[in-house]
Formats: C-alpha cells, sequence, structure tokens
C-alpha cells in the first residue's frame, strides 16, 4: 500500500501528539541533574558544542543563547573553534550514545582535560560512562522504531527535547545571573 492512499493523521492531531510527548519526557528528566549542567556550564571558561544531524542542530540554537549570556561559546568543528583544554566543558548530545564523531570529541576532551556534559538516552552506553554530567532523556532514539517511546519518526522527540531543556536552562541561567533582556540584546548579532 502506497503512503498515498493511507489517510494521514490531521496537524491538529500531530501536535498534540508531538506536545504530549514532549511534556512527558521533559517532566520525567531529573532536576537535580539539570542544576549540575548550569553549575558546569556557567563554571566554564569556555563552552563547546558537538552532536551530529538534528542534535547538533538543537545545540548549536543553544550555543546561541549561551553566548547571548555573554559566554564564551564555540561550534566544535567548526573552522574558528580552538582546541579545547582545561577549564572548558564539551556539551554534547547523542541519543544512542554511541555516535562515533560526538564520542571521540568527549574522548579527546577528557584527555585535554576538559569536562564533558553529555544529552543522551542511554546512560550506559560509552559516551554515558565517558561525561562527568549527564543530563538523561528518556526519549525514542533513530534507532527506536518500535513506536514504544515515541509515535514520531526516529529520533525527533529526543532532539525536540534537547532544545526545550537548553531553552530551559537558559532562562534559569539567565535570571541566576540578573541581566536584563536589553543588555543580552547587545551580544546578538548585528551582520544579519
Amino acid at each position: 500500500m502506497s503512503l498515498s492512499a493511507v489517510e494521514a493523521p490531521s496537524y491538529s492531531s500531530n501536535h498534540t501528539l508531538i506536545l504530549h510527548e514532549v511534556e512527558r519526557t521533559l517532566a520525567a528528566i531529573s532536576d537535580a541533574d539539570i542544576a549540575a549542567a548550569q553549575v558546569a556550564i556557567l563554571a566554564a571558561q569556555r563552552v563547546f558544542v558537538m552532536g551530529a544531524g538534528r542534535s547538533g542542530l538543537a545545540l548549536k540554537m543553544a550555543s546561541m543563547r549561551l553566548m547571548h549570556l555573554g559566554l564564551t561559546v564555540h561550534v566544535a568543528g567548526e573552522v574558528t573553534s580552538p582546541a579545547i583544554g582545561p577549564g572548558d566543558l564539551l556539551l554534547v548530545a547523542s541519543g544512542s550514545g554511541t555516535t562515533a564523531g560526538v564520542v571521540h570529541a568527549a574522548e579527546v576532551a577528557l584527555k585535554a582535560g576538559a569536562q564533558v556534559l553529555a544529552l543522551t538516552a542511554a546512560p550506559a552506553s560509552k559516551l554515558g560512562q565517558l561525561a562527568q554530567s549527564l543530563i538523561v532523556i528518556p526519549a525514542a532514539t533513530k534507532q527506536d522504531r518500535g513506536g514504544m517511546r515515541s509515535e514520531q519518526y526516529a529520533g525527533a522527540l529526543f532532539e525536540q527535547s534537547i532544545l526545550l531543556i537548553m531553552d530551559a536552562m537558559f532562562q534559569s541561567m539567565w535570571h541566576e545571573r540578573g541581566e536584563s533582556a536589553e543588555e543580552l540584546w547587545k551580544r546578538h548579532a548585528n551582520l544579519e
């Protein structure tokens, strides 16, 4: 049977499904893990972010907000990203915790004396074992196609959760630092 022969769910039912899954997932995140992650981010001399695919895109969005807070942030792999070292933090995301490039980056960061903060659905994975700080996201990864944790395709719920977790953390860190929106706006890109 072709896809065109199957009646697709409506936009309304899809956004209800997505919002329900995201809310359920975010409610299961440990407040203590979030608090520890925020401390690690704010204590870092520099923050480097890395993830593959849509997880990487979500972290790039988060890196912009961290820059708006006045933190020194680099996207690992970009041509202007310097070497990581002691006092730095590598913020990574991999649902499976086995994404080769992400795991390798964590190993390099640790060898260079940096800390690793990982967002993953698999705390027992190689990445989970390497990270000093961990945010466990109980969401389906791209390999989970059975619909047990999410009815969405591939790792969509994990990737959506990264974005919303980081935005919620930004809100807390912003208010903790006590800067006004106007002060943050001065750091907004002006070459657009």
